[in-house]
């Protein structure tokens, strides 16, 4: 939710970053006269409720700067997540993105199995692993799930040493079979 409100002020304030250029430009470029202007400023300073429109967007846009140079700093010193361990021999970092690619190399060796996307959280009690999968129906699901889920604990657990507490597969969906008819002339 957080991305998409920044998203949105980011288009926002690009906005009115673009207003306030083709403003400049047109001073720089002669493009506003020093007639106009002195118009435009005679009238801004005749109507209070321009004046009080102005400042209130002064405030926003020196808010949305502000919000901008934080979110900048904040982004730039964070990682990606990733899971640490620490050994005799030093840290081991590995990322969460490792594990969902180990998940879904695992899991994709299944037979019968088609699509998968793959999703790892890390809680206090291990990994919890869930993918998503569309089938192929030759075979049972809940064999099939169950083949998914004893592989992929295994797999990650071999080979990245962190307990796996929980592998969650929902099938989203069977695939229809090519099914070709015979052309007879």
């Amino acid at each position: 939710m957080i991305k998409v409100v920044d998203k949105l002020l980011l288009f926002l304030y690009s906005l009115i970053v673009g207003v306030i250029s083709i403003f400049f430009m047109s001073l720089g470029f002669g493009w506003l006269t020093s007639r106009m202007l002195s118009d435009l400023l005679t009238e801004f300073y005749r109507s209070n409720g321009i004046q009080i429109g102005t400042g209130i967007a002064g405030i926003v846009i020196l808010l949305l700067s502000f919000r901008f140079f934080i979110l900048s700093l904040h982004r730039g010193s964070m990682s990606a997540q990733s899971i640490d361990q620490r050994t005799e021999f030093g840290d081991i970092r590995i990322s969460i993105e490792t594990i969902e690619n180990l998940a879904l190399k695992t899991a994709s060796k299944q037979r019968g199995v088609k699509e998968l996307r793959s999703r790892v959280r890390a809680s206090d009690s291990g990994l919890e692993i869930v993918l998503r999968a569309v089938i192929d129906g030759e075979s049972s699901i809940p064999a099939l799930t169950e083949d998914i889920q004893r592989a992929v604990k295994e797999h990650v657990e071999d080979i990245t040493g962190i307990p796996v507490s929980n592998v969650a597969v929902f099938i989203a969906n069977v695939v229809q079979a090519n099914t070709f008819k015979s052309r007879v002339e």
